[in-house]
């Protein structure tokens, strides 16, 4: 049984917390499916994004696992943004969360996919 989304989105936040690094929802989804996506501010005029990982993951080990967009690169906050505001319009469920680190911390490493060749 997958975690719901609201209740993955109040640990993340208290996990961010409990380091010193503030976190806020930006964007409530669905409480239950929601896809999620983690918006890192480096308070810079950058951000990095984390969203989704594509469905059907065999070698996942978590239930939802994420993916670095953007090749992992900072990215100008228009662009973002931009990104962001199109994914809204494709899905109405979605969440985003928006953690302000200026050295990048967005404590995601155990749900990161990584592909295998």
């Amino acid at each position: 049984m997958r975690l719901k989304a609201g209740i993955w989105i109040k640990a993340y936040i208290r996990r961010c917390a409990s380091e010193g690094v503030p976190a806020v929802v930006v964007r409530h989804g669905d409480d239950d499916a929601g896809a999620i996506f983690i918006r890192v501010n480096g308070l810079d005029g950058t951000s990095l994004l984390f969203g989704p990982a594509p469905a059907g993951l065999d070698e996942s080990q978590t239930d939802r696992p994420m993916m670095r967009l953007f090749d992992g690169r900072a990215v100008r906050d228009e662009g973002v943004d931009e990104f962001l505001a199109r994914q809204c319009q494709f899905d109405s469920d979605l969440w985003i969360v928006e953690v302000e680190a200026r050295d990048g911390r967005h404590f995601l490493d155990d749900w990161i996919f990584t592909a295998t060749r």
